[in-house]
């Protein structure tokens, strides 16, 4: 039997101008993707097409999930970094197949108005995954995501503190 793997990700780092991130309150399970009490928020984050650009599927996730188009790329980080799913014994799913996610992270910086951004509703065929949405400081994300994502979370928050200080 073959170890299971990682499915490739990415992650989005939406800044304002002030420097806060966007993070928004998950709805539910995910399969695997469990949301505990407590830890509801994330970053949006989704699969990469194989073939597909870093960036293009971030600014696609990013559409997907919060109907932001008006951002600017500011960097993306240098490694990918993983997490593993906890353990699950649900019913087949999607990303049953996975031991976690392998994830690289975009940046950008967000240059429209906040009545763009809309989490509650379905584009792109997917269905919203998220109730609400607000900025964060990103030195406080570790401590809202699931504890299972927040080396991740850390490792981004050193990897973009520039665009946090401005």
């Amino acid at each position: 039997m073959t170890e299971p793997l990682y499915r490739p990700n990415v992650g989005i780092a939406l800044f304002n101008r002030e420097g806060r991130v966007l993070i928004a309150r998950r709805l539910r399970d995910d399969g695997p993707e469990i949301v505990l009490p407590g830890h509801e928020w994330q970053m949006p984050q989704g699969g990469v097409d194989q073939g597909e650009d870093l960036v293009a599927a971030a600014r696609r996730e990013l559409w997907e999930e919060t109907n932001v188009t008006s951002a600017s790329y500011l960097a993306e980080t240098a490694v990918w970094v993983a997490y593993d799913f906890p353990p699950y014994d649900g019913p087949p799913h999607r990303l049953s197949p996975f031991r976690g996610q392998r994830q690289r992270w975009v940046a950008f910086r967000f240059e429209g108005s906040e009545a763009e951004i809309e989490v509650t509703q379905s584009r792109g065929g997917m269905e919203p995954e998220f109730s609400e949405w607000r900025w964060e400081a990103l030195d406080r994300l570790a401590v809202l995501v699931v504890p299972f994502k927040r080396a991740v979370y850390e490792h981004v928050a050193r990897e973009f503190r520039a665009f946090a200080d401005v």
